[in-house]
């Protein structure tokens, strides 16, 4: 029964990951408007770390990590939000959204060829067939917005290439990761992660520039710091918890098509909140993306299969 509710929990905790996740491209379009890429970044995961430090410093939460932990964490984190993040901001230079979004939608396709071979995660027929649905739903919803891939921009894809197959990496890795140690613990540790890397590279930039200033200025823009509070407060902490407690329950291919998921929160998003239109291409990739969701983790219930990740 504890088993069952676990499974739950960890389904609605992926279905929110997804919801936070699919509206932050909002957020980050307000974002970089005002502030150079990096700063964002930079802004971000201090942020983040701040927050999540919080309830450590004044005792609510206890953290216990040796530096043995830490050397086994700190990949996790240099994977996501580090790799992920630079190869994605890199690729997007040379290549267009929609490009970045037909290859975000692989992402789960490499989690289930890593998890397979890493974790030794088993999927059925069913389960592979669902999987590339909700891969097809969201290619298609791309394809008929006029949009495709161009191989004149293939460094950029090869880079977008690159940041997929780094959260998928992310998600194998973590899987693991989940039965050791806690939410919060593999949460503080990547967020650390992030914020040392992008904030040492935004000093970098600004040093090199004598533009310091440009660092600090946007955080004096009020709609600048309401964005930055969700993606740094839910974009990325809670969506890093959310997602670190649905692998403690979830194979990590499993949980790996809600990132499709997502896309349907940044349509919904995007028709409510900036009036972008709806067309019946956008409901029929919808439809594909859910079924294919649904098949993925229903199908493997079905049969009874359970994941054996290794320690």
């Amino acid at each position: 029964m504890n088993t069952n509710r676990n499974r739950t929990y960890a389904y609605i905790a992926a279905v929110l990951y997804a919801a936070i996740i699919g509206l932050s491209f909002l957020f980050v379009k307000m974002t970089v408007t005002i502030a150079h890429p990096i700063d964002v970044l930079a802004h971000r995961f201090a942020l983040s770390l701040i927050v999540v430090s919080i309830p450590v410093l004044f005792g609510w939460i206890k953290i216990h990590l040796s530096l043995a932990d830490l050397w086994r964490i700190i990949p996790l984190g240099l994977l996501s939000p580090v790799l992920f993040f630079a190869f994605q901001a890199f690729g997007l230079v040379t290549s267009n959204s929609s490009e970045g979004g037909i290859i975000q939608a692989m992402v789960p396709v490499f989690t289930l060829i890593l998890a397979s071979i890493f974790l030794k995660e088993h999927t059925t027929l069913m389960q592979k067939m669902s999987l590339l649905l909700s891969v097809a739903g969201v290619v298609f919803i791309f394809a008929m917005k006029g949009s495709g891939i161009s191989m004149s921009n293939m460094k950029g894809i090869v880079l977008l290439l690159l940041s997929a197959l780094s959260f998928a990496g992310y998600g194998v890795l973590a899987r693991p990761l989940t039965r050791k140690y806690k939410p919060l613990e593999l949460t503080w540790v990547t967020l650390m992660v992030g914020c040392v890397v992008f904030n040492a590279a935004s000093f970098i930039r600004h040093a090199a520039t004598g533009s310091l200033v440009e660092y600090i200025q946007p955080l004096g823009d009020m709609s600048y710091l309401g964005a930055l509070a969700y993606l740094a407060i839910l974009s990325t902490m809670v969506s890093t918890l959310l997602s670190s407690y649905a692998l403690t329950h979830l194979e990590a291919s499993r949980m790996s098509v809600f990132t499709n998921f997502s896309t349907l929160i940044s349509i919904a998003g995007g028709a409510l909140i900036l009036n972008e239109p709806v067309y019946g291409y956008h409901y029929i990739g919808a439809l594909l993306i859910i079924i294919g969701v649904l098949g993925t983790n229903i199908s493997g219930r079905k049969h009874g299969l359970v994941s054996h990740p290794k320690a």
